[in-house]
Parts: structure tokens; sequence; C-alpha cells
């Protein structure tokens, strides 16, 4: 038995539909010393019933964690999933998102002591996300541009980071305007670092605290690395009910005072203080 060096966080609220591409996903993986812990924001029996099954059939231990449904609750699920993540690095991403098989293999290959890992996402209409079948996951048809052409994508720069790889993907990783930030859908770093920041700051609902997080590990001296064109992940359409702008302000107000007063911490993270 090899020993586990992976934690995978995934979040989760009653999209089993979704969930189930994603675990075949990682059960297509290169790299394969890891666990997917599944922080679970209160579905219901459905997801239970899903990974039970699942566990039969995918090589990779799966730890649900989870608690009742109390809204939009991410922040409060992702750091009781942390603290249950049994191997010294975490790499998080969501249950829409499924990675390409040499996902985490990019983010173990890259990671080093001082950084975390800023990946990317590529977004697929709802057409596109229902076609996948578990097939389309195996033979990595849902990754080639030519199958998403073919099923209706369109033309675009973004697909280039479906077809990058090595050389193309190190200048694209080097060019590219977007920050490395810590990203909810693909970003990696060591669990030490995540738990002295104090995880995820709770009173933050939809909208950016994974951001925030990130900005307090730079805070606290740790470095990022981007990772975009290496490590990737295909993302499932899906509606945001969730999504609202009394909570997106709010976590814009948390972040600018994590920025202007350098907080490394928060007050309301895995530690209540």
């Amino acid at each position: 038995m090899n020993t586990l060096d992976t934690s995978i966080i995934i979040s989760t609220y009653n999209s089993t539909k979704w969930l189930e591409k994603v675990l075949y996903g990682y059960n297509n993986q290169t790299y394969r010393m890891f666990e997917i812990v599944i922080a679970d924001d209160g579905s219901t029996q459905e997801t239970k019933e899903l990974l039970d099954r699942m566990q039969k059939e995918v090589f990779y231990p799966i730890v649900h964690v989870w608690h009742e449904d109390n809204g939009f609750q991410k922040s409060q699920i992702l750091n009781k999933a942390i603290v249950k993540c049994s191997t010294p690095y975490i790499i998080m991403s969501d249950g829409d998102c499924i990675p390409r098989k040499d996902f985490v293999e990019q983010h173990v290959k890259y990671r080093e002591e001082g950084y975390f890992l800023s990946g990317g996402y590529f977004m697929l209409p709802m057409n596109i996300s229902e076609k996948i079948t578990k097939e389309d996951i195996y033979s990595e048809a849902c990754f080639d541009v030519h199958w998403l052409k073919k099923n209706g994508l369109k033309a675009s720069f973004k697909n280039n980071k479906l077809t990058s790889g090595g050389l193309k993907a190190s200048l694209l990783n080097a060019v590219t305007p977007t920050n490395a930030s810590w990203n909810g859908h693909n970003a990696s770093g060591w669990k030490d670092d995540i738990v002295t920041v104090n995880g995820f700051d709770e009173r933050m609902q939809y909208g950016g605290q994974d951001r925030e997080l990130g900005e307090r590990l730079v805070n606290l001296g740790i470095k990022s690395k981007q990772i975009r064109y290496n490590a990737v992940v295909i993302h499932l359409d899906h509606p945001r009910g969730y999504k609202n702008e009394a909570s997106i302000a709010k976590n814009q107000a948390i972040r600018k005072t994590t920025r202007d007063e350098k907080k490394k911490q928060t007050d309301f993270g895995i530690v209540k203080k």
C-alpha cells in the first residue's frame, strides 16, 4: 500500500450528477497517493448514497465531511474538511470540476515549501456538461478540443488551456495577466500553512472567501505560483442560486481589512478566537 501524501478537498451541495463525473476524473489520475475529502455543505442522503457506491468503484479512500444545511456555509464545511485531512498537502477543488488525468501529478510536481499553487478552470456550457459520460472522462475525450468543438464548443483563446503542455504551459503561465490567487476550484498548499492562518473566515459566504484565505497566506510570507495551464479542470455548468450582492459586498469589506491590516490570521476560522 502506497503511503498517502496528498488530500483533495472537494466541496459539494446536492449535485450528485456532477459529483459522480468528478469522482471518475480522480479515478483516472496518473498520481494515486491521495485521499478525497468531501466537504458537503448539507446535502441530502442522495450524496451519501453516491459516495458509498463510488467507494466500491474507485481506488482512493473517500472521507465524507457533512454538516446540516444552514444556507451557503461553504467556509464552515471547508474548515471542517481541512481538519479531517490526514496528509501534509491539500489540493482544493469543487464538485463541478472534472480533473484531467495529470491534475494531481501537476500539483505534486510543482509543490514547494513556502509556496501555494494557483490553477485555473475551463468552463463548459450546459449542453456539453450534460453530454459527458464516464467513458468520455476515462478516454479523456472531454479534454479534447476537437471532441468539444464537435459537441458545440466555440473557438476561443481560452481553448489553449486544454492544449498546453510543457513549454507552452510554462510560457502561458508566465504571461497570463491573471493573478496567482488562491482559487476554490483549483489551488493547493501545505496543511500547516493553511492551519497557521486559521483556515477560511466563516463570516464569509458566497464571493471571494478563497481569495481572502490566499491573501492571509501571502501576508504570512507564503508566495504563490501560477499553474493554470498545467493543472487543468473542466468546469461543468450550473445555476448559482446562492449568489447575492450583499454577501459579495460584505466579503469585499473583510478582504479590504485583511489587506490593509496585513492580517495573517482570522479570528473566525478553524479555531474561534
